[in-house]
């Protein structure tokens, strides 16, 4: 048996050993743990303080503000203003069904609102707001105030809606504005913003991007949730750029006044720039509607209307140019040599082709007429004539080079070309062209069609002998975007001796006795004459049977009268304004739009909006306060 001191000896050295090499693994891994801790925090400190914070911080975009427009003196056509909005937070109400049906009391909630609201509180974290309406009236948002202990989870919050002081005065000019759908978000992630709209129409839509600006960003501490705790720090996005028009507010509502409820385009315009200072579309629409969503039965409304108030007419509505056509055909039988100045052409009343008569707007004719004493009375025998020998391809090309029938360079999306028939276009249809198509075309009917703006820029090209072309954008973010004057544009490349005769003869339609527009005279006071034309396009053809029993177009419905139509420019001498009207179904041009026509250009010479810097009757100082402002 072994000696008890020698056994307890023997523990003694086991126990040591096994001290010494848990002492060693235990000092092995506060080794590791020192060496991972000097990797931590002082090698990679930097990176992982950085991790943390970006866990800790929440950097969020913010919505820029959008640019406005403005009118040439810098009225705000399309601005901003403050729109009050019910949220409600899920987390700070037991019963979120209760708060709606208590909001819905005071704020009528449709069943289509509260279950939108009900999928976006269940789609999202109770503490995130979900929006229950927005564009508050002061009465809805004090209620709501007053009524805040009733309304757990709801508060009232501040943004920005797009403004348009003059509701339907510029909506085909200045469009509107919308909520991006999935595709634009897809392209344009900043679009995602609470509040953000884009261009749907018009200058909003045209001016879109510089519109918009820039988004700004603002940092949020929020805890291990994601719930806001504190703002850190804010940047402000950039503003969008504002854009400055070439219209003159008060030049568009006289014309509007002027219109009144006819279905009606009138486009007034610089002549020697292109400026345009009016287009007016009537009916028109609210486009406000469009900002916070058009209710099915107003878009079933406007759709149903007759009268097309969705349709900008000035750019997009299409019209035969009726007798306003005779200056083209006129220049297009000059540039042919089929006619000469002094040659009379001689109108019974009728032009036989075959089997084919094509009449004269007076029954009895015209008798013998040179081209002056044919614009001067509009005689139709005489321009059939001229159309048949100058051909319709030199009538095209004349008309493209007066702006008809081409796209205009204006910044109008929607805007259409217009047609100007061709042989090459018939055959394109697989059809032979027909010398009655020609015949018929001398006078601005058959195929032909052209847009209000197109017939104003005809006029500005008329009185100037240049390629002048419609423009609306003055200034973009302050700087100049387009200053020319009629000798910077190119020449109509048309003898000089052509131009002066037809402007010869649109001086004869308004101020020698037995012109066709008397009514379109200028008052003797202003010592200032107008040059111009009538037209009237039909809309269906009259029968041969019908002018014998005395047919009458103002006895037809509405839809199927003549459109009147009237294009001028004033002053005579020295060329500064061009306008062109269209009233639709007006029956005669003379009569009805003559006298529109009239009484807009005498608005335009008092106002004379193309030769100051600050509107009639206004202060200077006032308007660089509101330009500024």
């Amino acid at each position: 048996m072994a000696h008890p001191i020698k056994r307890e000896t023997r523990h003694a050295n086991v126990f040591t050993r096994r001290a010494l090499l848990m002492m060693g693994g235990q000092v092995a891994l506060l080794g590791a743990l020192a060496a991972k801790l000097y990797q931590v925090q002082i090698l990679q400190g930097g990176r992982y303080a950085t991790l943390a914070d970006e866990n800790r911080i929440s950097a969020r975009l913010v919505a820029p503000p959008r640019g406005r427009m403005l009118d040439r003196f810098g009225v705000v056509l399309g601005g901003n203003k403050i729109n009050w909005r019910a949220l409600l937070i899920a987390e700070q109400t037991t019963d979120s069904a209760a708060t709606l049906a208590a909001f819905s009391r005071i704020v009528p909630l449709s069943d289509y609102e509260q279950a939108r609201i009900e999928r976006e509180i269940h789609r999202h974290r109770r503490f995130i707001p979900t929006m229950v309406r927005e564009f508050l009236s002061w009465e809805e948002m004090a209620a709501i105030e007053v009524n805040a202990p009733d309304l757990p989870g709801i508060v009232v919050d501040v943004g920005t809606s797009r403004l348009y002081p003059f509701n339907e005065l510029y909506a085909h000019l200045v469009g509107y504005v919308a909520p991006p759908n999935e595709d634009d978000i897809e392209d344009e992630p900043m679009l995602a913003l609470p509040g953000i709209r884009v261009g749907r129409a018009g200058l909003e839509k045209y001016h879109d991007d510089a519109l918009r600006g820039r988004a700004g960003a603002v940092q949020m501490e929020v805890n291990a949730f994601g719930r806001v705790i504190r703002e850190l720090d804010r940047q402000e996005g950039v503003p969008g750029q504002d854009v400055g028009l070439t219209l003159d507010a008060g030049l568009q509502q006289a014309v509007a006044r002027r219109i009144g409820e006819d279905s009606a385009s009138v486009v007034v315009m610089d002549c020697r720039n292109g400026e345009v200072l009016a287009m007016v579309s009537n009916p028109s629409f609210d486009p406000t509607l469009f900002n916070s969503g058009v209710s099915p039965a107003q878009w079933a409304e406007w759709t149903r209307n007759r009268r097309a108030p969705l349709i900008n007419k000035a750019t997009s509505g299409l019209y035969a140019p009726g007798s306003t056509f005779k200056m083209a055909t006129a220049l297009a039988g000059l540039a042919a040599k089929a006619i000469t100045p002094n040659e009379r052409i001689s109108c019974p009343g009728f032009f036989d082709l075959g089997d084919t008569r094509f009449h004269c707007w007076r029954k009895g004719g015209h008798g013998a007429l040179d081209l002056r004493g044919a614009l001067k009375n509009s005689c139709d025998v005489y321009f059939y004539e001229v159309a048949r020998r100058a051909g319709i391809d030199r009538i095209a090309e004349t008309s493209h080079r007066l702006g008809l029938g081409v796209m205009p360079q204006i910044e109008l999306p929607g805007a259409r070309p217009g047609l100007i028939p061709t042989r090459a276009w018939r055959h394109a249809q697989g059809k032979a062209w027909n010398i009655g198509d020609a015949i018929v075309s001398g006078i601005g009917q058959g195929y032909i069609q052209v847009t209000p703006v197109q017939l104003a820029t005809y006029a500005s090209r008329l009185a100037t002998g240049r390629m002048v072309e419609p423009h609306l954008t003055r200034t973009l973010g302050g700087a100049l975007q387009l200053g020319v004057q009629a000798a910077d544009w190119p020449p109509l490349d048309v003898p000089d001796r052509d131009i002066r005769l037809v402007r010869e003869g649109m001086w004869q339609v308004v101020n020698e006795p037995g012109g066709t527009a008397p009514q379109a005279r200028l008052p003797g006071e202003m010592r200032i004459q107008m040059a111009g034309k009538t037209g009237s396009s039909q809309v269906r053809r009259v029968s041969r049977e019908q002018r014998e029993h005395g047919f009458k177009s103002e006895n037809l419905p509405w839809e199927f009268r003549p459109h009147a139509l009237f294009v001028a420019y004033a002053p005579y001498d020295t060329p500064r304004y061009a306008l062109a009207v269209v009233i639709e179904h007006g029956n005669a041009g003379a009569a009805v739009a003559a006298p529109v026509a009239r009484d807009i250009m005498i608005e335009t010479l008092n106002r004379d909006p193309a030769g100051r810097i600050e509107p009639p009757g206004a202060k200077l100082a006032d308007v660089k306060s509101r330009a500024a402002g």
